[in-house]
């Protein structure tokens, strides 16, 4: 009997080799990632860009938010600030600046009541406003009274967005006082760092309204265990006063992320 051949059946045989030699390596896994798993796979080496570390989660925070799709609350939430201004602390932490407050202070949304903590600024803002970065946001961070010591903290962080424009008087007052060195701590008498004085330039009309969402701390361990208010007023501080916070902490600000589902309201 003779055995013909020819150029084309010679290409076919070719083509089904390489075929299964190349399902071959995918099925062994050594170095090549398997066609279902390639974008998980991915994900999981790069958190915060594609998707969340997986263990994060899918609450993760900072978000871009979309001022034309934010839905109004159906529960009105009373907020009542219990405050004594008494900042008492500023540190350099290398990371960010940050001021500390005497206990007492204490913020009670509906029935639950959250403590003062500390405030920080990161450079530029972390949360952005219809794609729009600013060139800093200060976080005002409260933890809620009555968590046992070995449950996950809950949180609420008032975030608040800074523009260039004049100079800030509450910036103003601990400015200087920053200590020079990473991981110093420098005291300050109660009364000359007042919240207050940022607080007071918002207009009334715009007093309280915020963009209310759930999501995560901001650092590791990003504890999803957040509720964000978002301030809708943007504040003002001199393009010299965010340079110098700049040159202490650099670009300190994550990455946004992705709703996943997740409703921004407006209160």
């Amino acid at each position: 009997m003779k055995y013909y051949s020819s150029p084309i059946l010679l290409l076919l045989l070719t083509i089904m080799f390489l075929s299964c030699e190349q399902h071959s390596r995918e099925e062994k896994g050594s170095g090549i990632f398997h066609k279902k798993h390639k974008h998980t796979a991915i994900a999981a080496r790069r958190p915060g860009h594609i998707m969340p570390g997986l263990e994060h989660g899918l609450e993760q925070s900072p978000i871009n938010i979309h001022s034309d799709g934010i839905g109004q609350d159906k529960v009105h939430h009373h907020i009542t600030l219990y405050y004594k201004d008494e900042v008492n602390k500023v540190e350099n932490k290398g990371t960010t600046v940050q001021l500390y407050f005497k206990e007492g202070s204490t913020i009670v949304v509906d029935d639950t009541v959250f403590n003062f903590k500390q405030c920080h600024f990161h450079t530029p803002s972390e949360h952005h406003i219809d794609g729009v970065a600013f060139p800093m946001e200060m976080h005002i961070v409260n933890m809620m009274q009555g968590i046992a010591s070995d449950s996950i903290p809950q949180y609420l962080v008032i975030s608040v967005l800074f523009k260039e424009g004049k100079e800030n008087k509450f910036i103003a007052e601990f400015l200087n006082s920053i200590p020079n060195e990473a991981n110093s701590v420098k005291e300050v008498k109660v009364g000359t760092v007042r919240l207050l004085d940022l607080f007071k330039v918002v207009p009334a009309a715009l007093k309280g309204h915020y963009y209310q969402y759930r999501g995560s701390l901001t650092t590791p361990p990003y504890t999803e265990t957040v509720r964000w208010y978002v301030s809708q007023f943007i504040f003002e501080a001199s393009p010299s006063q965010i340079e110098a916070i700049r040159n202490i902490e650099g670009n300190n600000a994550r990455r946004v992320n992705a709703l996943y589902g997740r409703v921004v309201s407006s209160e």
